[in-house]
Formats: structure tokens, C-alpha cells, sequence
């Protein structure tokens, strides 16, 4: 038993140590370069910046998630200033992402950074949680949030609408991508918690109805910067 375990342990070691092709893609022996096989179960990812971009515009508004775009840091404040004074915003909570602050301060309403302490109650109360991310996923429209990027488990959770601020880098093809970009970023202290969200809370347990922030947000917005 003992030595069929080492085996495949061995075995676990060496695919490691193997970069794999991406889904539907095999190696060419000859060319070195990846060839499709079968038909593709995730949508394109797009081979360029601009066409991430309009594949992560159309997949979000088919989730029924708003993507705004800004040129600029005062351009994505004055966005969230201007949803905030159209929701009538009361009280917002925000995670202190140097790019989320700058956003926070031209809030019309009162608001607070939720990583400091986490009071459950504050933040049920808060219309609006605004986070930082570490990448959007353009060929499923999710956006990877972790317990570093998001001020914690609750602030993406907890209030009733989901803010997310990010730059238009932090936008790439596929689910792979967003990987790499997180190992690149934390390297070897990886974030305790990392979650796609894929449009706001949803469900369709009772009678198929699809009823929008059952178990979460109802609402999600997407401020893209660049």
C-alpha cells in the first residue's frame, strides 16, 4: 500500500511539472503548437484586448450585470457618485483598494472601510459593498474576487448591491488567466478564500422561477478604468 501511494504521489509530482494545453487543445508533436479537439465547452476568450472586451460586454449583459466604462480614477468616482445619487444611497461600505478609496471619497453618502473590523449587522445595513477584484474573466463574464482584493468573505455578500472597480488589465481571456495573474500576484501567500461571481445572486430552486439576489447582491456593477 504503502509504495502504490509513493507511485502515485510520483506520478501527481511529474504531470505537475508538465505545462497541459487549455481545454479542447492538444500538444502537436511536430509544431509544438496546441490544436483544437472536439468541440470547444467554454466560450472564446478572445485573442486580443478588444475582443476580450466586447465578449465580457455581452456576457455581463446577459447575466443582467451593468459594465461602465471610464477613461480615468475621477472618471470611475464620479460614476459611483452618480449611482449612488440615483439609488438614494444611505450608507455604503468600501474596501481599502488605493483605487476603491479614491472612488469612496466622492460618495454623496456616508461611508466606511470594512477591513479594519467586521460588524455583520453595519454591513447588512449598507446598501452598497464597493471591492477591488483580482481579475474579470471575459469568456464567462465572472469577476475573481479573494479575501485580499475584497475586504474579507462579507463585503461582496452582505449588502444588497456588489460595486466591483478594476482596470481595464485586470481583464483576461479565460479561466486560466485568471489563475496566472493570481499566482503572479501573491505568488507563494496565496489569499485564504478566492471566488468567481458570475452576475448578481440568483437562483431558480422554486418551480424554476429565477428569483435575482436570493443568496447575495441583487445588483452588480462593473467600473472599468482605461
Amino acid at each position: 500500500m504503502a509504495d502504490a501511494r509513493g507511485d502515485i504521489f510520483a506520478r501527481i509530482r511529474e504531470a505537475l511539472m508538465v505545462k497541459a494545453p487549455k481545454p479542447h487543445f492538444k500538444s502537436e508533436a511536430t509544431t509544438g503548437q496546441p490544436v483544437v479537439v472536439g468541440k470547444p465547452w467554454l466560450p472564446d476568450g478572445g485573442e486580443t484586448t478588444a475582443a476580450s472586451l466586447a465578449i465580457l460586454a455581452e456576457q455581463l449583459a446577459k447575466l443582467k450585470a451593468v459594465l461602465v466604462r471610464v477613461p480615468d480614477e475621477a472618471g470611475a468616482a464620479q460614476a459611483v457618485a452618480e449611482l449612488a445619487r440615483s439609488k438614494a444611497w444611505t450608507r455604503v461600505a468600501y474596501h481599502g483598494d488605493p483605487l476603491v478609496r479614491s472612488v469612496a471619497q466622492a460618495l454623496p453618502c456616508p461611508s466606511w472601510e470594512a477591513d479594519a473590523s467586521f460588524e455583520k449587522q453595519k454591513l447588512e445595513g449598507c446598501d452598497a459593498g464597493i471591492t477591488s477584484c483580482e481579475s474579470i474573466v471575459a469568456q464567462l463574464g465572472s469577476i475573481l474576487v479573494s479575501s485580499a482584493s475584497s475586504g474579507g468573505r462579507a463585503l461582496s455578500i452582505l449588502p444588497h448591491v456588489h460595486v466591483v472597480v478594476a482596470r481595464v488589465d485586470q481583464v483576461v481571456p479565460d479561466l486560466a488567466a485568471a489563475l496566472d495573474q493570481v499566482r503572479e500576484r501573491h505568488e507563494e501567500r496565496m489569499p485564504s478564500m478566492l471566488s468567481f461571481i458570475t452576475g448578481p445572486s440568483r437562483t431558480g430552486d422554486i418551480e424554476r422561477i429565477l428569483v435575482l439576489g436570493a443568496h447575495g447582491p441583487k445588483e452588480l456593477y462593473l467600473v472599468l478604468v482605461g
